[in-house]
């Protein structure tokens, strides 16, 4: 029998569930094992059962993504969290992640880019929509502590390629495998970039990798 990693998704849009429900179990890495319509019942069936990864829409009733969000993490703290919304705007976005979300997607996103995210994600990264990440470097002018300051010191170019695979959702193990180096020294680079890009979170790194050129989408 082939080995999966559990899913339990939460959204009160039956189609949509279906729909995703039916994507995913064609794959054999990932199951569908439990599906809630709101807060509440993802709670109550988080509080009796084992899962691996969490789906979770912002827009539902009873019990809304943010509120389902913020007890996940503090009773589940392990337990990782990809999120569903059908808009891009970075209130929802910045607020997600701020909580320790480890993803971040757009309803209309190819089901291609959803399966990325549960690899990514189950494998210690984060994923967020290009979509999104676009449409929040479009409204930078309006984010003004998302950016770097003037007065940042500039990054060494260990830390740019740190800030590179950062981007692309590596944890800072698959970081240190990966360029050689120890978890421990990657740790005190991601530390030092936070502090040089004024940064808070993976999100903010993003924006300024992309912003300052270092990446592209």
């Amino acid at each position: 029998m082939n080995e999966y990693k559990r899913v339990i998704l939460a959204d009160d849009h039956t189609l949509f569930r279906n729909g995703l429900k039916f994507l995913i179990n064609s794959r054999d890495d990932f199951k569908v094992c439990a599906e809630v319509s709101n807060g509440v019942e993802l709670l109550e069936v988080l509080s009796k059962e084992h899962f691996d990864i969490v789906l979770l829409d912002i827009s539902m009733p009873e019990m809304d993504g943010f509120e389902a969000a913020a007890i996940i993490k503090d009773k589940y703290p392990n337990l990782p969290i990809i999120t569903l919304s059908m808009f891009g705007e970075d209130e929802y976005y910045f607020k997600m992640v701020g909580m320790g979300v480890k993803g971040f997607l757009l309803k209309n996103s190819d089901f291609e880019e959803v399966y990325n995210a549960l690899v990514t994600v189950m494998a210690g990264g984060s994923y967020f929509s290009q979509e999104l990440l676009l449409n929040l470097v479009n409204n930078l002018q309006v984010m003004p502590n998302q950016t770097v300051s003037e007065n940042e010191e500039h990054l060494s170019e260990r830390e740019k390629e740190i800030l590179v695979l950062i981007c692309k959702g590596l944890s800072n193990k698959e970081i240190g495998e990966q360029l050689f180096i120890s978890k421990r020294t990657v740790d005190k680079h991601r530390a030092n970039i936070l502090v040089k890009t004024n940064c808070k979170n993976t999100a903010n790194l993003v924006v300024f990798a992309i912003t300052n050129d270092i990446v592209e989408l």
